[in-house]
């Protein structure tokens, strides 16, 4: 990419987005914008390293601010859009559903109002190079069963959750506005991420935070539920594959194929802190506290991610060991 071309990153100092941009700039040939309205989630410490950088450029605000958009449209004339702005988190879209449908429907409908109009604006040599990146989930297909193979890009959404749903909404606007207006947009539908200094909510962090304070991991149910995990970094790396060379109007699967129970996870997490001395050789069944199942809780997500590994030549890369260790010493120099 030649450096008279800009990349804008929304969502950039949430954990995915911020991770992101992080590698962005280390590829140092184009300039950089992050866009993100610093709520809870964000992480300002993760991105303040590179603000300072001649070719990264901050603005606080969301996708549903039209002035804004306009602002950094005119000013940069980005060719590569990555959306990560979005409302993430299943258990607060069910004690909160509007703020999600909100940001991750009516916001991102502006968004795209917004660019499609800039998009028609850009000169034929322009035009051919932008891109825009839907950043999702794969709790968009929902439940899958436990005997039925991992799910590839034609499985139909069925979506359990206000978060679920309201990410479905966004991924098929997109779609609609590749098919009906011809804009150059593709989805990506990536598996649980985790790593260091992730948001303290999420399970993974919950589950070591509560190690190292001594005090008891809540579990939804029976703990059998089974998700997919990826490392930050390799969730990162096809991101930037899928920019360079998916397909428009496209969607593609993320995963890595390991899966694990939610207890399976604990277990994986309490071995590895009791092996670095970081806990005390308890039972880790004093360790847990089985509480009320969460309402319309998938029990199993499962990815075939066979379609980027041979069209765009990705695959991940990082031992989920070596991931868990990085990820638990984040923690532990807090």
């Amino acid at each position: 990419m030649s450096k008279k071309y800009s990349v804008l990153v929304t969502g950039g100092a949430g954990f995915i987005g911020s991770a992101l941009c992080q590698k962005i700039v280390k590829k140092s040939n184009f300039n950089l914008i992050i866009l993100d309205k610093l709520t809870y989630a964000s992480n300002w410490n993760k991105i303040k390293n590179i603000i300072n950088n001649e070719d990264v450029f901050f603005y606080k605000g969301s996708i549903g601010n039209q002035k804004i958009l306009n602002e950094i449209l005119i000013k940069f004339k980005p060719i590569y859009i990555f959306n990560l702005a979005a409302e993430t988190h299943v258990d607060n879209s069910i004690l909160n559903p509007s703020k999600f449908i909100k940001t991750n429907i009516l916001d991102t409908h502006n968004f795209l109002r917004v660019l499609l109009k800039y998009y028609k604006n850009l000169n034929k040599k322009e035009a051919n190079k932008f891109k825009f990146l839907q950043i999702s989930t794969d709790e968009v297909y929902g439940d899958i069963e436990l005997i039925e193979k991992p799910v590839n890009e034609l499985k139909s959404y069925n979506p359990s959750s206000p978060y679920s749903a309201s990410k479905a909404a966004g991924d098929h606007l997109v779609k609609a506005y590749f098919r009906t207006f011809d804009f150059p947009g593709l989805v990506s539908n990536c598996c649980n991420n985790f790593g260091p200094f992730q948001h303290h909510e999420k399970f993974i962090p919950v589950i070591i935070k509560s190690l190292l304070e001594n005090k008891k991991i809540p579990v939804y149910g029976n703990g059998l539920q089974i998700r997919e995990w990826i490392y930050i970094d390799d969730h990162c790396n096809a991101l930037l594959k899928l920019i360079e060379s998916g397909k428009i109007g496209e969607s593609y699967n993320i995963g890595t194929g390991f899966e694990l129970t939610n207890f399976q996870m604990i277990e994986r997490i309490f071995n590895c802190m009791r092996d670095l001395s970081l806990i005390k050789n308890v039972s880790i069944k004093e360790c847990i506290n089985f509480i009320e199942d969460r309402p319309g809780h998938d029990k199993r997500y499962s990815l075939n991610s066979s379609k980027i590994n041979k069209l765009c030549g990705w695959k991940p890369l990082k031992d989920f060991n070596e991931g868990l260790k990085e990820t638990i010493y984040s923690f532990v120099k807090k």
